[in-house]
């Protein structure tokens, strides 16, 4: 439920009028019709503090709370890191459009400027780079711990674990180990910084060569941020001075990495800010928005879009396809965003980017599909009417798979970039003197006070259905031997 539809089954808004004190016509009026009363509440940025309903209150007392799952219209934060106009189709970086960032900038470069909020300067970036790719070479307990994954494990699982199991091996940078205010301290803040951005590519791919039965290769610190990553995947017998990424293929990427290295707070960056707010370790804190990432309506989305594609499989195809998504029998995927309500502006240069990688790689079959369909719901009203348009995740899938990179390894893709975006909002978060812990109250509809009844005395309430579970074959004929 819509939160402002929560407030409007009892309270009334008077309009936005002047304070009778100081003036102010940054004020709201509501009228709680079930007292009476009317309360000015202060409007800061358009919005006003929960806190401030508090002294709404009901007949016996209890003040008005908002209700948002899914935090449809909540703010939580103040935040200088990126700015999104969804009805516009705009997406900033520190104030810099994500197109200038895109075709003037590198992945390295937009990492600086999200953790610090301005662009370096020549000897910063050298320096800030220089940090990153020594953190690159990651400790070798690392390398034991994928080989304890099984061959078939996601590269995303994986990546989950490592993520934790990195934070084990620097206490100094634990706040329950070290002291609560250890982060307070920017020259270790900064330190577990690139050890993440540093570390990140290895460990994903470390993941990939486990996923796919390859021994594991050091990171080429000598190499650039997205060019190491590829030859980290890619290296077989040639070794570091014979075998380099393509240039073509390491721009590509690089933009790529540009595009998804931060937009707002989404699932995964609120998140990071969640467990944030506990003072957990920033490793801790990471794993867990990779997790978020990994959940199917996040991060999965472009692995959606693919097999949506697959499953059309012809241009031919596409009216019927169409004409199904609109009687509600398919999913239209890599359209629309929780955002957007206009072209995406990221879809527009992965769009740019297809024709470059397609050209060394080879011409996916499935874009004629996609720029097909796209074509259909860009015209069609049923999906002009719903604001319907490509996000990211449309074209990148097709990309990714022209590249030869496994479905399993898309979200990774994701998360490697993303690392940036969630460390800018870490940091932020701890300097925030709002920053307090996260504990959102519920609405309690379950069952009143009542009295533990003998184990003799009881009804069976719980249906056998309700508790079913699935058994292995192997448990089955277990059982079969036990029950005789």
């Amino acid at each position: 439920m819509h939160r402002s539809r929560a407030l409007a089954r009892h309270v009334v808004a008077g309009g936005i009028v002047a304070d009778p004190v100081s003036g102010n016509n940054d004020t709201i009026t509501v009228t709680d019709n079930r007292t009476g009363k009317s309360y000015t509440l202060p409007i800061t940025d358009n919005t006003i503090k929960a806190n401030d309903l508090k002294q709404v209150k009901s007949q016996d007392g209890a003040p008005l709370k908002t209700y948002d799952p899914g935090y449809m219209n909540t703010t939580c934060c103040i935040s200088k890191i990126s700015f999104i106009d969804g009805d516009k189709g705009i997406l900033r970086y520190r104030g810099y459009p994500i197109e200038q960032l895109a075709e003037k900038s590198s992945f390295v470069e937009v990492a600086y400027l999200l953790v610090y909020g301005e662009l370096p300067t020549a000897p910063q970036l050298a320096e800030w780079n220089r940090n990153i790719m020594r953190h690159s070479m990651i400790h070798n307990d690392m390398y034991k711990l994928h080989e304890a994954f099984r061959y078939d494990a996601h590269p995303m699982g994986m990546l989950v674990s490592a993520l934790a199991a990195k934070g084990t091996l620097h206490p100094e940078a634990n706040p329950a180990l070290a002291g609560q205010d250890c982060y307070k301290d920017l020259a270790l803040r900064n330190k577990q910084i690139v050890r993440i951005l540093g570390g990140g590519p290895t460990i994903a791919a470390i993941a990939y060569r486990h996923r796919i039965g390859r021994p594991n290769v050091p990171s080429n610190a000598d190499l650039g941020y997205v060019e190491n990553f590829l030859y980290m995947l890619d290296v077989l017998h040639e070794g570091p001075t014979e075998y380099k990424p393509h240039p073509t293929l390491v721009k590509a990427l690089d933009v790529l990495f540009i595009l998804h290295a931060e937009h707002e707070l989404n699932c995964s960056t609120s998140a990071m800010r969640h467990l944030a707010s506990s003072n957990v370790d920033v490793y801790t804190a990471t794993a867990a928005a990779a997790g978020a990432l990994y959940g199917p309506r996040h991060g999965g989305a472009n692995e959606a879009v693919l097999r949506m594609l697959e499953r059309i499989g012809s241009v031919e195809a596409i009216p019927k396809f169409v004409q199904d998504v609109k009687d509600r029998k398919e999913k239209l995927m890599g359209f629309g965003h929780r955002v957007y309500k206009n072209y995406d502006p990221r879809a527009r240069l992965v769009r740019k980017i297809a024709d470059d990688v397609f050209a060394i790689c080879g011409r996916q079959p499935l874009i004629e599909v996609a720029m097909e369909l796209e074509k259909v719901a860009l015209s069609d009203e049923y999906f002009v009417k719903r604001k319907l348009y490509p996000n990211v995740d449309f074209y990148s899938g097709l990309i990714y798979k022209a590249m030869g990179f496994p479905e399993d390894m898309f979200t990774i893709l994701f998360a490697v970039p993303r690392l940036a975006g969630w460390l800018a909002h870490w940091s932020e978060w701890i300097d925030d003197p709002d920053n307090k812990i996260y504990r959102p109250f519920q609405i309690y509809k379950g069952e009143d006070k009542r009295d533990f009844p003998d184990i003799a005395n009881r009804q069976q309430l719980v249906k056998g259905e309700e508790t079913k579970m699935q058994y292995s074959n192997f448990s089955a004929r277990r059982a079969a031997s036990l029950a005789k």
